[in-house]
């Protein structure tokens, strides 16, 4: 598939995707879509920014809209599923799939934590064909009786390693099951580890697989660099480096209090900036992701959690201010940068006191950081990734071990 005009689509969809300008199809989109309108169990490895939303919403609604009212199915029943990781992620779902939908008789409700419950019962109760949930808040519906999904004939896992590492195996299982045997599975993941193939094996029939990335999107994808700095001297590199370099960037720290006092800093310095963490209400996280993705916002300081949900293409810069907790987190950090063929940056900082952590990082990622050669601003070296190195960032998903266990 070369252009989204060769599938045989409802016109309305058609007319939707050529309003929004979808024209050429991603890898994933090409490879993904023709077998899941065809019918057929998928399981793609594919990385965030590579497209793969509408490669299962698209294929989701073409067979609502062909078969809107299948024989002995109940009018406005449950009849797609789509589980993610994070309410963030499960809203951006939602709001693409109002786009693409626009004009069709098709509905979706939002079914996650952090937003009024009340109006997600009665999405459901007025009538949504698509349940778009996160897998703690759907399990609590079932369990409640609150949503059947003993109708779905389609079932998305997106993002499943998230899920899987986020602890959701059990409330994916009892949602699984209480879904039709017959139904078509279509599972999206950045990685297929062992825990993602146990779900494969016992959920997925004979699919079509899909590997997008591995390959394609090396290590020099994006251009790593480390700055050793003294903690004092942190913030006044991350403001030199935010007016010297253009494009956006997406500051991470350890902490919710360490993140909330450096977006604090950060304004007070002049500079644009917003925060996400988990104690932010959802509305404070909606509009802080919202400005960001408008240019409201400059710079975006968030947790290893809350950022789990942030979908934003051409992230310019990815700064890891705190060093993360774990070298898996490191890699999902630096991902955010250099999506869909584009080159991005990505900035550790570290005090020299952190000089085993940087050692454990390369034994755990298999890469090797080197000098540069020049002295940097503020006292601090930068080292870059040598080219030889190869690795895929995008694609390495080890064994998650903390720092110092």
């Amino acid at each position: 598939m070369n252009h989204f005009s060769e599938l045989p689509l409802n016109p309305t969809l058609q007319g939707n995707l050529a309003r929004h300008g979808f024209q050429v199809p991603t890898p994933v989109q090409a490879q993904a879509i023709p077998p899941a309108l065809a019918g057929r169990d998928v399981v793609a490895t594919a990385q965030t920014g590579t497209g793969k939303t509408l490669a299962f919403l698209l294929p989701i609604l073409e067979s609502l809209t062909a078969r809107p009212d299948p024989a002995g199915k109940k009018p406005h029943a449950v009849q797609a599923l789509v589980l993610s990781p994070t309410r963030e992620l499960a809203i951006q779902i939602e709001e693409t799939f109002a786009r693409i939908a626009h004009g069709t008789a098709i509905r979706a409700a939002v079914v996650v934590g952090g937003l009024n419950e009340n109006t997600q019962i009665q999405a459901l109760r007025r009538g949504a064909q698509v349940v778009i949930a996160t897998p703690g808040r759907l399990q609590d519906f079932l369990d409640r009786k609150l949503v059947s999904l003993a109708k779905v004939r389609v079932a998305v896992l997106d993002e499943a390693d998230r899920m899987l590492d986020m602890g959701f195996l059990p409330a994916i299982r009892e949602i699984l099951d209480t879904t039709p045997a017959a139904r078509q599975t279509l599972l999206f993941s950045a990685t297929i580890e062992k825990s993602v193939a146990g779900l494969v094996n016992s959920y997925v029939s004979n699919p079509v697989r899909v590997a997008i990335g591995e390959i394609s999107r090396p290590v020099d994808q994006v251009d790593l660099y480390l700055y050793e700095v003294e903690q004092t001297g942190k913030l006044a590199l991350l403001t030199r480096m935010i007016a010297d370099e253009p494009g956006t960037f997406l500051v991470f720290a350890r902490t919710k209090h360490g993140a909330d006092r450096l977006a604090l800093r950060l304004k007070l310095a002049g500079i644009s900036a917003a925060c996400i963490h988990g104690d932010r209400t959802q509305s404070q996280r909606n509009k802080a992701l919202a400005g960001f993705k408008d240019g409201a916002y400059r710079v975006l300081v968030a947790t290893d959690v809350a950022a789990r949900g942030i979908h934003v293409e051409a992230i310019g810069h990815v700064v890891n201010y705190d060093l993360p907790q774990a070298p898996e987190d490191f890699i999902h950090r630096v991902g955010r940068t250099g999506r869909a063929g584009a080159r991005g940056v990505a900035w550790t900082f570290a005090t020299p006191a952190e000089r085993g952590e940087i050692r454990r990082i390369q034994q755990e990622l298999g890469v090797r950081l080197t000098p540069r050669g020049e002295a940097a601003e503020a006292a601090a070296k930068v080292i870059m990734m040598p080219r030889p190195v190869r690795r895929s960032v995008h694609s390495f998903s080890p064994r998650r071990r903390r720092f110092g266990n």
